[in-house]
């Protein structure tokens, strides 16, 4: 069986392996008392904004307070372990984001199993990248990038967020498919690193959309490219990696996991209220004014998505021999 199957099988247990147990009413109780969603990041970045957003609107929806605790630290491992090891009762939830199933293969000694300790309860939404230069870079298009990085190989400063970051791993996929080489700048956030590609310190960056949009629509950044299977709505002028790379597909994205053996009617009734969430008008336009696009569908689809990222971005990682800072 492939590592990819098992990794889905296994992420799916925790959601359906209570099927079989009797119900004890936790649907009608549950929640019973504030619910904290715990955020591996600081407060104000993507992952916490898109937490206090599901927060406001779940509290609205079942009474009780969703309240967000940030518990940055070891690139999210910190929280993700918090709610590995927390009470299964559905009043501890994790905000998964990407950077978790990088972290799975990037880090050798983890102290808890993302695809055995937490459960996939519902998907958010999806964020693509954007492969961009530095106005003055010789290039307006792809294909061009690509043959000016094979003309002049190394010669090319490629920015990310940090070693093991999203912004990372996506342009080491790009190398590896397009046969480039360039040479990797970690900063510590994309604010320093997008600071350095406006100044022309370095050259080029794949960053998720939010927070590169508004310098895009001023000019202080060129688009060649989202790194999304297709066009972003956010910016439909702007071709897709795909249509130059054939395959080439890579996003941030965003959704609830909870401790293993959370029994089956909580995750279920979480799902439910999630994506009645999604449905919304308001939620899909606050969601789309970040560049993304609402990620709906039971707990099974979104752990398949785990476990798809997990191995996809393991291959980069082993790849590239990437370890974190």
């Amino acid at each position: 069986m492939k590592s990819g199957h098992r990794a889905f099988f296994c992420m799916t247990a925790a959601v359906v392996g209570l099927l079989a147990a009797p119900s004890v009413g936790w649907s009608q109780s549950y929640p019973s008392r504030p619910v904290r969603i715990v955020v591996g990041f600081a407060a104000g970045g993507g992952v916490d904004i898109v937490a206090r957003i599901v927060a406001q609107s779940l509290s609205e929806r079942l009474g009780q307070q969703f309240i967000v605790e940030n518990r940055p630290g070891a690139g999210s491992n910190l929280g993700t372990e918090a709610v590995a090891n927390a009470a299964p009762d559905g009043h501890t939830l994790l905000l998964l984001s990407v950077s978790a199933a990088i972290n799975a293969t990037l880090y050798d000694r983890l102290n808890f199993s993302l695809i055995r300790d937490i459960a996939p309860v519902a998907g958010i939404m999806r964020v693509p990248g954007v492969m961009e230069v530095n106005p003055s870079f010789p290039t307006r298009t792809v294909p061009e990038f690509i043959a000016f990085a094979k003309a002049n190989p190394g010669k090319i400063n490629m920015a990310s967020a940090g070693s093991g970051t999203l912004q990372h791993v996506c342009g080491e996929l790009f190398k590896m498919m397009t046969g480039v080489q360039m040479v990797h700048v970690p900063y510590r956030g994309s604010a320093p690193a997008l600071a350095d590609l406006i100044g022309g310190q370095v050259q080029v960056t794949f960053d998720p959309l939010p927070s590169s949009i508004e310098f895009i629509r001023a000019a202080k950044l060129r688009a060649l490219a989202v790194t999304t299977e297709g066009r972003a709505e956010a910016l439909p002028g702007v071709p897709s990696i795909g249509e130059f790379v054939t395959g080439f597909d890579a996003s941030a994205w965003y959704g609830v996991g909870a401790p293993k053996n959370t029994p089956v009617e909580i995750v279920d009734k979480l799902n439910n209220e999630i994506n009645a969430v999604l449905a919304e008008p308001k939620m899909k336009t606050r969601l789309a004014d970040l560049g993304g696009t609402t990620l709906p569908g039971p707990a099974t689809l979104f752990g398949r998505r785990v476990a798809d990222e997990v191995e996809k971005w393991g291959k980069v990682v082993r790849a590239a021999n990437i370890k974190p800072d």
